[in-house]
This record gives C-alpha cells, structure tokens and sequence, in this order.
C-alpha cells in the first residue's frame, strides 16, 4: 500500500462522505432546483462533479489532466439513485487507482494539467479535494434556497 493510502486516503474520503450526504437529502425532484434561469439545476452541478471526477481519476492513469468528458446519460440530472449509483463506482474507481499507484510513481512521477504545468499526485489529489469542496460550497447554497437542513459536517466543514 502506497503512503497516499496509508497517509491523507482515510481523511480525503471523508470529504468525499460530504457527498454523499447530500445525495441522503435529495428526492428526484430536488434535482431540477435552480436559483434562475442562469444557474445550473442542482441535478446539472451533481452531474458536473462526477465529470470532474472523472477526469482527475483518467489523469492519475494517464498522467495526463483533460477535462473534456462529458456523462451523456439520459436522465442522470434527474435520478438521486442514478447519481448515487454512479459516484460510488467512481469513488470506488478512484480508491483502486490512487491504491494502485507505487511509492515511486508517487516520488518520481507528475501529472500533466496543461500549459506546462505538473504536480506531483499527491497534490493533484488534494486540488480534487479543493474541487469538492467548491462543489459543496455551491450546493449548500443551493440546500439553504430549498430550506433543506445541513447535516452536522457540513454545518462544521462547510457553514
């Protein structure tokens, strides 16, 4: 097991827990909310995270950043069970390739974001976890519109 996994892993998913969380809190309905016209609905920004997870999880296998995929699914935006079902695998993707990764891939290797600019994987991870946490911060102004109760982490983590 690499020191990622031993070291930062058990603390970042509990993070990722905020996730789902917020998914407990849904019905499908909740999905189509949006603040205006100019907003995403909250079944749009659920879905836009899971593509931005995507990417991080192809560039810790390529090592290579690209931000261009798209999760053409019918009807995601629209299912809580769908969503759930979807970041699972992809938390689960995730956890495999990070765990996957050897000591010197973590020591010797970088990610390519684009323009020239690496990172190591380990900080590559923590900028995923800076997304997550943009993405929370949306949503729980977002849950504050609907009148829906924050759950106590993200009450303490997020506000």
């Amino acid at each position: 097991m690499n020191r990622i996994m031993t070291e930062y892993y058990p603390i970042f998913e509990m993070y990722q827990a905020l996730r789902s969380q917020l998914m407990d809190l849904l019905d499908d309905g909740d999905l189509a909310f949006r603040p205006d016209e100019r907003n995403l609905t909250l079944g749009a920004l659920c879905r836009e995270i899971g593509e931005v997870q995507h990417a991080y999880i192809q560039s810790f296998k390529t090592f290579k950043m690209d931000l261009s995929y798209r999760n053409e699914n019918p009807g995601l935006e629209g299912n809580i069970q769908q969503l759930k079902a979807w970041f699972g695998e992809l938390e689960q993707e995730l956890k495999d390739i990070v765990a996957g990764l050897s000591d010197e891939d973590l020591a010797g290797r970088m990610i390519n974001r684009g323009a020239d600019f690496t990172i190591p994987p380990r900080i590559q991870l923590d900028v995923y976890k800076e997304a997550l946490l943009i993405f929370y911060g949306k949503a729980s102004v977002y849950l504050k519109m609907m009148d829906k109760p924050l759950p106590e982490q993200w009450q303490h983590w997020i506000g």
